[in-house]
């Protein structure tokens, strides 16, 4: 059985291949993309196939967001490794229509009691464009802390981290 995670409106589950509509509608969006890169259909279904497979491998990853009272996959939030390194991430990506309304904090908070619960990591980091002002406030809502400027994925970003004892001692 794959894990599931309720908060109080939203549940994270694992996609499937009949998500494919929804995150194209996601990553297809200009709006919802513009600080990541939009994508195909060949991409988003590789990257489909990639939040699936990576579950499998190593019991977390990506879940897919669905907003309890519509019952709609609004995005995605979860855990990853960060290019190139052994290093986990979180990321998420929301519907434009779902913004400032404090979802990707509550989802993004979930992810991390995860990570450091469930999974046992030691550490996990976020990354933004600086510009990106939406989400560099999320990821300091959840007791991120700024640790330098970095590349990755082509571009310049802040890269964030918290470590499971400092997380622990504020939650």
């Amino acid at each position: 059985m794959m894990p599931e995670i309720e908060t109080a409106r939203l549940r994270l589950r694992q996609f499937t291949l009949a998500d494919f509509d929804d995150l194209f509608r996601l990553y297809s969006d200009s709006q919802v993309m513009q600080y990541l890169s939009l994508r195909t259909k060949e991409q988003t279904q590789a990257s489909l196939y990639k939040h699936i497979q990576h579950w499998q491998e190593y019991n977390f990853g990506m879940w897919g967001v669905i907003h309890k009272e519509s019952g709609k996959l609004i995005g995605r939030c979860g855990l990853g490794f960060l290019e190139n390194t052994p290093e986990v991430e979180l990321g998420y990506v929301f519907d434009k229509s779902y913004w400032n309304m404090g979802l990707a904090t509550e989802a993004s908070k979930a992810t991390l009691k995860y990570g450091f619960e469930e999974v046992k990591l030691e550490r996990i980091v976020a990354i933004a464009k600086p510009e990106n002002i939406a989400s560099v406030r999320v990821i300091q809502k959840v007791g991120m802390k700024y640790e330098k400027d970095a590349h990755y994925y082509g571009v310049d970003v802040v890269y964030y981290a918290v470590s499971r004892d400092k997380w622990q001692s504020n939650n």
